[in-house]
């Protein structure tokens, strides 16, 4: 482990009880990172941020199919997951039902449904139309059930360096009741409760190109997904549509994406309505001796 990064534990465990502790990062002359709980000339408070950026291109596809009478609207979804799905047609020309029209379906698993046909006014003319279609991970409909999470790690202990409702960066909707969890690299990250591979990143090296850096995110049975992110790159082991159970390997932990240290950012998260919203969680076990240096008021 570099250095710096075992200077940084050893602030995080200096800090010990001491609640909503600020932690400065400075950079001397010569490119040496030092952290401190003091401010200093040129120090910077040191920021979690977790921002999520997941896209499904590729995997859920509108199409529009010319019919002898009009168009066939359908959603495909190449995922693992069921997809809540939005199309909103506008400026509809030359169409019988009105100039727009609003259809919201939640398309199963690896499968395609027909959302609408708009069928012409005039035979052999063609229909006109705008559209906008949006689309979220899992379906809204499913009540989430009661669940405590086993620990998503093994050894330790480790610090938790943001909970819930931390003021750095869990305050969002995806993110308000997410937790992070300080740790070396190559930590091994496992399944905290059983479910199917949905979504995963493997290949980036650093702050990279994705937010959440590398991740796995699980559907459970119940509809709700968890999300273990900023990985080690090439550490993801499990590959999408795979049922995994409690204790199954995941990855390593690691310090891709926007994270300012190691650590595992752990949500839990469920469609609301073509949203994805953290949801509260608890581990089965007592985090009350582990300090959330960065914890906000709930």
């Amino acid at each position: 482990m570099p250095a710096r990064s075992l200077l940084f534990y050893a602030l995080l465990l200096a800090c010990g009880p001491v609640l909503a502790t600020t932690i400065y990062k400075s950079t001397d002359a010569y490119g040496v990172v030092s952290y401190s709980d003091r401010p200093m000339v040129g120090a910077k408070a040191l920021v979690f941020r977790d921002r999520m950026l997941e896209t499904l291109e590729g995997q859920m596809q509108l199409q529009a199919n010319q019919v002898a009478t009009g168009v066939r609207f359908s959603a495909r979804n190449d995922t693992y997951a069921p997809v809540e799905v939005e199309l909103r047609l506008e400026r509809l020309s030359n169409a019988q039902g009105g100039t727009s029209r609003l259809v919201r379906r939640v398309v199963p698993a690896r499968s395609t449904v027909e959302l609408t046909v708009v069928s012409a006014r005039q035979s052999g003319k063609p229909v006109g139309y705008q559209e906008k279609f949006q689309y979220a991970l899992g379906n809204p409909a499913q009540r989430h059930n009661a669940f405590r999470y086993p620990l998503p790690w093994r050894g330790g202990p480790f610090r938790l360096t943001q909970g819930a409702n931390g003021r750095y960066s869990h305050f969002g909707p995806k993110g308000r009741y997410a937790m992070d969890i300080a740790m070396p690299e190559g930590t091994p990250i496992i399944a905290s409760r059983a479910g199917i591979v949905i979504k995963t990143e493997n290949s980036q090296s650093g702050r990279g190109t994705h937010p959440a850096g590398n991740f796995v995110r699980i559907l459970h049975d119940d509809g709700t997904m968890g999300v273990y992110l900023h990985l080690m790159r090439g550490s993801v082991v499990v590959g999408e549509g795979q049922r995994v159970v409690y204790g199954t390997p995941l990855a390593k932990s690691g310090n891709t994406g926007n994270s300012t240290g190691p650590h595992l950012h752990f949500v839990v998260q469920r469609n609301v309505g073509l949203a994805l919203e953290s949801i509260p969680y608890q581990f089965n076990q007592s985090l009350d001796g582990l300090p959330n240096f960065t914890a906000g008021n709930p």
